[in-house]
């Protein structure tokens, strides 16, 4: 089969090439790849700044898949061929809580992922795709989609009225906002482009901060939050802004901490955390439970994901490109 490999780190280390099809073993599924979508995380890997220890060279990376199943290992009784499925990042995180070792079983490292033509996907990992959604549609849902309605149902418990923040316009983010407003919560956003937030309200949310024209964000929050802060606060940025989300999060108020995009570590100043009893839980993904019954939420609510470009198989590094530029929304590689 065709697949995409990345023989060692950088994008220009990523080859398209040819790589033997995989056989299903009992238990598992032959997926047909009609379309993976990219999440940073994707990025980091090809980097090298993403657990580089756990990274096995060749990879196929990209871990967010959509396909149909054309040929079933023994034993199988979940899915039947034809059936269009999703892959699940944490492919043994079946419910309840994490186990300790759940990283060593994610696709798109160090499991192989679906930038091929062909992917192995255990029946009790996979989940089924929305009839409603297209591939392209709904590859965007296994990292983006499912962080984001983890955070707001699982760990937030969001109520309707509540505030919620969402940093960014990224994949998580843009999910964040349609899931917080069907969920009847008020979604503010920030971002560095008033285009964005423009957009992001065009989609629900209530309101939007610049962080270039307010550097203390918080403040703004504040303003709009009657000085009383955010009920949950989405924090994908990381690093020392860290601080500022705490500043922007109601007294009890909870902070899920998806992401670093601006920086693995950060300083905190653990006063204000004590003092506005702040709780901050680290949020990598979700069971497939919470996919599970993400999915038929998305198909009840007629939610649809945003893809900001939708790039041919052939053109995997531009679309790696355009995710380091930035995306309003996700960015999905057509594979068939």
């Amino acid at each position: 089969m065709k697949a995409w490999l990345l023989k060692n780190f950088g994008l220009d280390n990523l080859v398209l090439g040819d790589t033997p099809a995989p056989k299903p073993q009992v238990g598992e599924l032959l997926v047909k790849v009609g379309a993976v979508s990219l999440n940073f995380r994707d990025k980091a890997i090809v980097d090298g700044i993403y657990e580089p220890h756990m990274v096995p060279k060749p990879l196929i990376p990209v871990s967010d898949v959509a396909g149909t199943v054309v040929a079933l290992g023994d034993g199988v009784n979940r899915f039947k061929i034809g059936d269009r499925v999703n892959s699940h990042l944490y492919s043994r995180w079946l419910d309840g809580e994490p186990g300790p070792n759940e990283p060593d079983y994610c696709f798109g490292s160090p499991l192989p992922g679906g930038l091929a033509e062909y992917m192995i996907i255990h029946e009790e990992s996979a989940v089924r795709v929305p009839d409603n959604l297209s591939d392209e549609e709904a590859s965007t849902l296994p990292i983006a989609a499912l962080t984001a309605w983890y955070s707001l149902v699982d760990y937030g418990q969001i109520q309707a009225g509540q505030t919620v923040l969402v940093q960014g316009t990224g994949g998580v983010s843009i999910f964040a906002v349609q899931l917080a407003t069907a969920l009847g919560a008020k979604a503010i956003v920030t971002s560095s482009k008033d285009e964005n937030l423009e957009a992001a309200k065009k989609l629900g949310a209530v309101a939007g901060v610049n962080y270039r024209t307010f550097p203390r964000w918080e403040e703004e929050v504040l303003r709009l939050t009657e000085g009383k802060g955010v009920d949950l606060l989405l924090d994908v940025a990381g690093g020392e802004g860290l601080n500022q989300s705490i500043a922007a999060t109601k007294a009890a108020g909870r902070i899920a901490q998806i992401g670093f995009l601006t920086g693995q570590t950060t300083t905190l100043n653990l006063m204000p955390l004590i003092f506005r009893q702040t709780t901050i839980r680290g949020i990598a993904v979700a069971p497939r439970s919470s996919f599970d019954r993400m999915n038929a939420y998305l198909s009840q609510h007629a939610i649809r994901p945003v893809i900001d470009q939708i790039y041919s198989f052939e053109e995997a590094r531009q679309a790696y490109q355009h995710l380091a530029r930035g995306a309003f929304g996700k960015v999905v590689i057509k594979v068939s």
